[in-house]
């Protein structure tokens, strides 16, 4: 009390005792002087105490009764005010230790007023509480009086006061009896005699306790008085008493404190004597009563049990028996025995129900109840109190099915709903567990129809009551059914439970050394007692005691315990759907760990599940005795297999089990429904059953063969029967037997032969099902199973018994059955996992893993195909040199079929890259793989001669290897024609590429399977497809590809790889000549190649028609080829440039002409002249020339031939096709020119007509056209004119025989000469010609003719030149060339200025004047044979349509342009003079007129007197009629007249002049006199005076002249 005795405290403690006295006195100042006196005279009392005195305290505490006074005196006012204040300054008081006894019993007096008054009730209590609990100076009467004064106070008619007063009352009587414990612990070290107290009848007289001690013994006499309804001896002024707080007070003073009652022998003799005799007396109503029994047939009625007193009373009795079962075993006999009678059937519910609280109080305290068997079950003549209770419990737990209760409202649904508002629910729904606030069906036992729940009561091995901790219900509760029986059965649990492990702990102490441990989880507990009796009999001698104890206990609670636990195992349904009860009764009882409620909720295993199931810990401990039972005896089970195990997939099912890798079972639920929940408890123990289950399951491999089978077939049935559940619904399908087939299989992986069929068999089933999780558990434990055997170490191993792995791997194969794409992926990821781990080992394994990648189809989706490429890719870059050469074939195929898979473009791709991979390897390890093929082939060849059947194997009979390749082609030439042009061009790329890479491994006679099986067959299929393709636009390649305009139709795609095949073949025949040309049929290939190329050429499309060319051209300049031993070392890679001569055919740039880097020169050169090349068969080789130029001439004539109707549609040949076609001539005609006749010239002819006839479509005409001002050939043209040149060379250098062939050359090329004036008509087709119409005029599709002046001039030069060279020819001069050649330039010459272009004119003078210049003489030679003739006339005619033109200058002639013009007329003129009139002899007469008739015309300047323009223009030439006349003058005279010709020629001559200068000067005379004084115009003064000029000239020479020379006369007006 530190804190009330310091300085500071004492100070505070004198301050407050003067103001609260200062305050009483100002409060009764007026109304109650005496107090008011009272309290200043305490006031000087408290200042003198202070003043005086240094221990103040005590000075205090011994002048209380004075100092209190005041406040007594002012509670006597029974003013409130002043009451309060006194009291609250008495607590004050009392709360420091001031208060001596006489005060305190003055107080209490001056409290027991006010009590009677009924004033200020609850400080009263708080006075008492604060004067009883701070000092201990109240003793006897005072203290009594204060107990009293709170009994009196817990009957008020205040509810709270009431409820005040009984906490004080508690709290009061709990002071009373630590205050003696107090005393004891303080006189502890005094020993005393005990003294005997022996019937003490005087009750007041109790000498020999001390005072606290003797004050707790009159308090609790008086209790036990009050509660037997007796006057109290020492409670003096009690008015009013219940039994209920009378029982209550009495049990809290007998648990609080038990050792008040052991020590002390008076107050043993009160428990003895007073309550036990109290107790048995206040039963008895309970005892007599019988529900049910009517009342008129006793003859006093019966007192009906009282719920609260009844309730109490078992209370006192638990703790008795608990507490003083060592002090009372007589009465515990009585009580025990009581407690059994209560649980009988005749008995009200509640009774029942608080009885076997009572009893489960009992049952978990087991060194208690082995003193019961020590004390009573073990006595003769005693009563077997422990065997009671235990068969009690089980005639009780009967009872419950066979009478079934009556008027009782709880429903089966929703046990514990009985009182909303009582507490009764609480407890009963403790054990319920709510998902979505739903409560859920409990689990329960059922028995002949009668349900009874279980519900959770308390944790194990503790009892806690529900009922018996009612003490504030007066009405029997109502009791929720189930729950009686529910704490029986934990009673029964406990006791098991409880005596199991005493003993244990008992046996541990005993027996160190040697412990015994029973295996709680799978083992019954009676069992493993009667084991430990058994295995520990020998070692106990010293222990004859507690043996015998055990065994009396143990023989005791058997019979009951079994007959109870099997009945509820007969009624128990949660648990086992497969009734287990035949197989162990003992095997309910459950270990000390156990948890008796219930652990998890569930779903039954049903096809149409109907509620719940639920488990208890009781269930778990079920399947851990069955798991035992089977772990032990599995070898036995036989076909029981089958219940054992559907046992255990029930239940694993139930707690949400599922299965993980290899096949063990993990917790993990995801919840199916509303009704499953997992307790902790239960998950907790989870690990464990699984661990045990995989246990079981792992021991699978000590069993014998049979006992293993009996084991698979058991699953594969309970698997079956799962299956059958699972069909028509996607629920959650049992996997129990399939993760457990699992778990099997890879633990007898030592023996997997014996049952890998069945196994498998089963598994494949399953994968089969249409529930998607069942398939997929399936299919993930064969693919385990699969994986687990090829990695497991065999003996032999699998590389020495191909028989097992092919056994291992055949399963997967089998899987590709199975349509359902989830199997198949789980397939594929095995199979990837297998490459990854085992692909170096699987040897003969290969064509099975092969075929599961090629099984998959088209249309299995798009991850499959992902997955099994994966595979293939996998196998093509890591495994071909592993895998026996026989499955590279297989390889082949699966590349290829994932080629032609249409689900993602890139795959098949990359399947063809991985074909062009896998043709590199076979490449470079040919030997190799050609040995081991050999080898192989060799050993089938002999098997099948044994059998007497024939090798049958794709492209028989190549040898192995070639056949190999083979297959590659074939597959490759299959994806040429796929429909997407992506894999089309690829596929053909690798395919050519390939075969000019690699073609050099193959034999030789295997090129003849090459040509016609692959190559031929895959032209025709792409000619074909090509043909019939679609025209139709394809708006997009899909997603947001746009296409090209080239490609935008299937026609256009496929024509890209008809290109694309026939360019490929084409280049295989060019530089594999060498090695097709020995073949035998290659004439026939040859025709056949030709057909391609003539068909492509004539299709209606200008790209393939246009690549059928450069492919017809690259035949042609094949080299002479080489011999084998020549053949590059490596192939050449395909796109090595192929020598082809093609002019300027690439599209629209035509005037930047192809070049080609590897021209023939250089490949000519290549082949040194030390390796002459080998001349094969010139004749075969001749026939293979003219079959090309047959073709070639095919071409050109079907091609150009004019339509017979035109449209838009019209399909005309274009430039670049033209040019090509034409261009193939000079390269062909290199190698048929030595049989080339007129026949094939005519021919010739025709087609290089019709190309150069063939119109442009006007939409192309701007790239090919030239700007029409420019004189430019086009690259047909051009093409043209050199297949001309080149024939026209040959025939220079060709023998005699070819030279006939110039007439019809000089035809061909005067034919084109004519195009000048006159283009050449194309069919009926309307055409523009070039010179008349801009291009903005030309109409889109209008065909626009080429502007053909250029060639035609071009055509010219070449005739003049081949004229100069040629003139002298007989065949030239025999067919009249000369005169062709001036017939034709006749048109051009006469239509002189009319013609399209000034420049043909032009050109045809110069021409007409080179030819003249070579022909006139060759002409003049020949004059005898007539052979030129027919040329003079044509040739005059000629000059005169020339010189004298019809068509007039055009408007804007310059003078200068007119003066040039006239220079060439001149020219003209000048040739007569000089080349033909010299030679008039050789000259027909005719035509010497019709020159001298012209000159005449030429040399007249003014023929008429009008002066009109064209007179002028005509009279502006006065350079040519100068000439005209003056040669007319030349050849008037000479001085050498040699022959009579020459004669005849001047005469001629003469005459015409003469004539002339007549016809000048009559009209000059004429003029003269006409005009008068105007002078004349100039040009005729000046033709008048060159006429004078030259008649004296003539006259000068006649005079001149011998006479006799001279012939002639002169006319005489000379």
């Amino acid at each position: 009390m530190s804190g009330t005795n310091s300085p500071e405290a004492v100070k505070k403690l004198l301050e407050n005792m003067q103001s609260d006295l200062r305050a009483l006195s100002l409060e009764c100042k007026k109304k109650f002087p005496p107090v008011k006196e009272a309290a200043e005279s305490g006031i000087i009392k408290v200042k003198t105490i202070a003043a005086r005195n240094t221990e103040i305290l005590a000075a205090l505490k011994d002048n209380s009764s004075e100092v209190v006074q005041p406040f007594l005196m002012g509670c006597g006012t029974k003013e409130p005010k002043i009451t309060q204040l006194c009291l609250a300054a008495i607590q004050r008081l009392m709360s420091h230790e001031v208060v001596s006894e006489t005060a305190a019993g003055n107080i209490i007096n001056m409290l027991w007023q006010l009590m009677e008054n009924s004033l200020e009730e609850l400080k009263l209590l708080q006075t008492v509480l604060v004067l009883l609990t701070t000092n201990t100076v109240v003793h006897d009467e005072a203290l009594s009086k204060a107990i009293v004064l709170c009994f009196r106070l817990h009957f008020t008619k205040d509810n709270i006061t009431n409820n005040t007063a009984a906490a004080t009352v508690r709290q009061v009587v709990t002071v009373v009896f630590e205050r003696m414990v107090a005393e004891d612990e303080r006189h502890r070290d005094i020993i005393e005699q005990p003294v005997l107290v022996q019937g003490n009848s005087n009750r007041r007289s109790v000498s020999t306790l001390k005072p606290c001690a003797k004050d707790a013994y009159m308090l609790f006499q008086d209790l036990c008085q009050l509660v037997n309804a007796d006057a109290p001896y020492w409670l003096v002024g009690m008015t009013e008493m219940t039994r209920t707080f009378g029982l209550e007070l009495l049990e809290s003073v007998l648990n609080d404190f038990p050792q008040v009652f052991l020590q002390h022998q008076e107050f043993s003799f009160l428990l003895k004597e007073r309550v036990c005799p109290l107790v048995i007396k206040l039963f008895s109503p309970n005892i007599k009563f019988r529900q049910g029994s009517s009342t008129s047939s006793s003859p006093a009625p019966v007192e009906k049990p009282y719920f609260p007193i009844c309730m109490r009373l078992l209370r006192v009795v638990s703790v008795l028996i608990k507490q003083f079962y060592s002090l009372l075993v007589t009465e515990c006999e009585i009580f025990l025995s009581l407690l059994v009678k209560f649980l009988d059937a005749d008995k009200p519910q509640w009774l029942r129900a608080v009885a076997v609280e009572s009893i489960h109080r009992l049952c978990v305290q087991p060194q208690l109840l082995r003193s019961f068997c020590q004390s009573y079950d073990m006595k003769q003549h005693s009563t077997k109190v422990f065997r009671d209770i235990v068969n009690a419990l089980g005639s009780f737990i009967q009872s419950l099915f066979l009478v079934p209760p009556t008027g009782n409202p709880a429903t089966t649904n929703q046990p514990g709903n009985n009182n909303s508002g009582s507490s009764v629910s609480a407890p009963a729904n403790s054990g319920m567990v709510g998902i979505g606030g739903g409560v859920t069906l409990l689990p329960a036992f059922e028995y002949r129809g009668t349900w009874i729940p279980i519900l959770t009561i308390t944790v194990q091995g503790s009892a806690k009551a529900t009922y018996l901790e009612m003490l504030d219900k007066v009405e029997p509760p109502t009791i929720p059914e189930g729950y009686a029986m529910s704490v029986a059965f934990h009673c029964l649990l406990d006791l098991v439970r409880g005596i199991t492990s005493m003993i244990e702990g008992e046996l541990g102490e005993i027996e160190t050394e040697c412990q015994t441990t029973t295996e709680e989880a799978s083992s019954p507990t009676q069992s493993s007692e009667q084991q430990d009796l058994q295995s520990t009999s020998d070692q106990m001698d010293k222990e004859i005691v507690s043996r015998a104890v055990w065994e009396e206990m143990v023989n005791a609670c058997w019979c009951g315990l079994l007959a109870a636990l099997s009945l509820l195992l007969d009624a128990f349904l949660c648990l086992l759907a497969y009734s287990i009860q035949g197989q162990s009764v003992m095997m309910i009882s459950p270990s000390s760990e156990s948890h008796q409620q219930v652990v998890a909720v569930g779903q039954p295993l049903a096809v149409q599940p109907q509620g719940t199931v639920m488990l208890t810990s009781k269930n778990i401990q079920c399947m851990r005795t069955l798991l035992n039972l089977a772990h032990c005896h599995g070898a036995v089970l036989g076909t029981s297999w089958q219940l054992v195990l559907a046992t255990l997939q029930h239940l694993v099912w139930i707690l949400g089990l599922k299965p993980s890798s290899g096949g063990a079972l993990k917790p993990g639920r995801a919840v199916e429904g509303p009704s499953t929940v997992l307790t902790t408890a239960v998950m907790t123990d989870l690990p464990v059953i699984s661990n045990i289950l995989s246990r079981l399951f792992e021991s699978s491999q000590y069993l014998d063969d049979v006992s293993l089978h009996h084991l698979i077939n058991a699953l594969c049935s309970l698997s079956l029967e799962a299956m059958d559940m699972a069909y028509g619904n996607n629920k959650e399908p049992s996997l129990f037997a399939v993760a457990k087939l699992l778990e099997t299989g890879l633990v007898n992986m030592h023996r997997i032969e014996i049952l890998w069929r069945p196994l498998t068999g089963h598994l494949l089933e399953v994968c089969q099902h249409p529930n998607s999780r069942m398939r997929e558990w399936g299919a993930e434990a064969l693919t385990s199973l699969i994986k687990a055997g090829l990695t497991f170490n065999h003996d032999p191993p699998l590389s020495q018994n191909q028989r097992l792995q092919l056994l291992l791997l055949n399963p997967l194969k089998e899987m590709s059955t199975i349509n359902h794409p989830d199997i198949r992926l789980k397939q594929l990821e095995c199979v990837l996992q297998i490459l990854q781990s085992q692909g170096d080992s699987l040897g003969p394994g290969w064509p099975l893993v092969l075929g599961v990648m090629g099984a998959i189809r088209n249309d299995q989706g798009e991850s499959l195909i992902r997955t099994a490429f994966q595979c293939l890719q996998l196998v093509v870059t890591d495994f071909l040199p592993t895998m026996p050469c026989t499955c590279l074939q297989i390889v082949v195929d699966v590349a290829g079929s994932f080629g032609l898979h249409n689900q993602e473009l890139n795959i098949s791709l990359t399947s063809i890259g991985l074909l062009w991979n896998i043709s590199d390897y076979f490449f470079q390890r040919g030997e190799t793989i050609e040995k081991e093929l050999n080898k192989e082939e060799a050993a089938q060849q002999k098997q099948a001669e044994e059998k007497g059947v024939v090798l049958n194997r794709p492209f028989h009979p190549a040898p192995p290897f070639d056949c190999l390749w083979l297959c590659l082609y074939a597959k490759l030439g299959e994806l040429c024609v796929d429909p997407r042009p992506a894999v089309r061009k690829s596929a053909g790329q690798t395919l050519f590429s390939t075969i000019g890479a690699h073609g050099t491994l193959l034999q030789h006679s295997t090129w003849h399977t090459v040509i016609w099986k692959v190559l031929f067959h895959l032209l025709d299929r792409v000619r074909e497809s090509s043909t019939t393709a679609d025209k139709e636009k394809i708006e997009s390649g899909g997603g947001n590809i746009l296409i090209h305009h080239s490609r935008d139709t299937a026609e256009k795609q496929w024509a890209e790889t008809w290109v694309l095949t026939l360019a490929g073949v084409a280049r295989i025949f060019n530089t594999r000549r060498y090695l097709l040309q020995p073949l035998g049929d290659f004439s026939r290939a040859w025709d056949v190649l030709l057909d391609h190329i003539q068909s492509a050429a004539l299709s209606k499309n200008n790209e393939v028609s246009l690549a059928a060319l450069k492919s017809f051209q690259e035949i042609l300049q094949i080299v002479s080829p080489v011999r084998d031993s020549d053949k590059p070392e490596t192939p050449p890679v395909v796109n090595v440039p192929v020598p082809v001569l093609i002019g300027s055919i690439s599209g629209p740039g035509l005037s930047r002409p192809f070049v080609r880097t590897d021209s023939i020169g250089e490949r000519l050169g290549r082949y040194s002249s030390s390796e002459p090349p080998v001349v094969t068969d010139e004749l075969e080789d001749l026939n293979l020339w003219w079959a090309a130029w047959n073709t070639w001439y095919r071409i050109g004539s079907e091609s150009t031939k004019p339509p017979i109707t035109f449209d838009k549609l019209t399909f005309i040949p274009s430039q670049p096709f033209l040019t090509a076609l034409i261009q193939i001539f000079p390269a062909l005609y290199q190698h048929i020119k030595t049989g080339f006749n007129m026949d094939d010239l005519q021919k010739l002819g025709v087609i290089l007509h019709s190309a150069i006839s063939v119109p442009i479509s006007s939409d192309a005409s701007p790239f090919i056209l030239p700007s029409y001002t420019e004189a430019v050939l086009t690259s047909l043209q051009e093409a043209v004119l050199t297949a001309l040149d080149v024939l026209q060379k040959a025939i220079c250098v060709g023998p005699e025989n070819m030279q006939i062939m110039y007439p019809a050359i000089f035809d061909q090329l005067l034919a084109f000469v004519e195009f000048s004036c006159k283009p050449p008509q194309y069919g009926q087709l309307e055409t523009k010609h070039i010179a008349n119409a801009k291009y903005n005029q030309i109409q889109l599709f209008a065909p626009v003719t080429l502007n053909y002046v250029p060639f035609a001039e071009r055509s010219l030069e070449v005739v003049v030149d081949l004229y100069q060279k040629t003139a002298c020819h007989k065949a030239v001069v025999n067919e009249k060339v000369l005169q062709n050649i001036i017939k034709t330039l006749r048109v051009p010459l006469s239509l002189k200025y009319s013609c399209p272009s000034e420049s043909t004119w032009k050109l045809a003078v110069s021409s007409l004047l080179k030819v003249l210049s070579i022909g006139l003489p060759v002409a003049r030679q020949h004059a005898s044979s007539g052979k030129f003739d027919s040329m003079w006339p044509e040739l005059a005619n000629t000059f005169e349509d020339f010189l004298f033109t019809k068509s007039i200058p055009p408007d804007n002639l310059s003078i200068q342009e007119f003066q040039r013009n006239e220079s060439i007329d001149v020219e003209v003129v000048q040739l007569i003079s000089t080349e033909i009139l010299p030679y008039a002899n050789f000259i027909p007469k005719e035509f010497v007129g019709q020159i001298m008739t012209m000159l005449n015309k030429g040399s007249i300047h003014s023929q008429s007197s009008s002066f009109t323009e064209a007179e002028i223009d005509i009279r502006l030439r006065e350079e040519f009629s100068k000439m005209c006349f003056e040669t007319l003058l030349q050849f008037s005279f000479s001085n050498k007249v040699t022959t009579p010709q020459e004669g005849y020629i001047s005469r001629m001559a003469l005459s015409v002049l003469l004539k002339r200068s007549q016809d000048v000067l009559h009209r000059y005379i004429e003029d003269e006199r006409l005009s008068g004084k105007c002078p004349l115009p100039r040009q005729q003064v000046t033709e008048i005076i060159f006429v004078l000029k030259a008649v004296s000239t003539l006259i000068d020479s006649l005079k001149k002249t011998q006479p006799e020379n001279g012939k002639f006369r002169i006319p005489p007006h000379f």
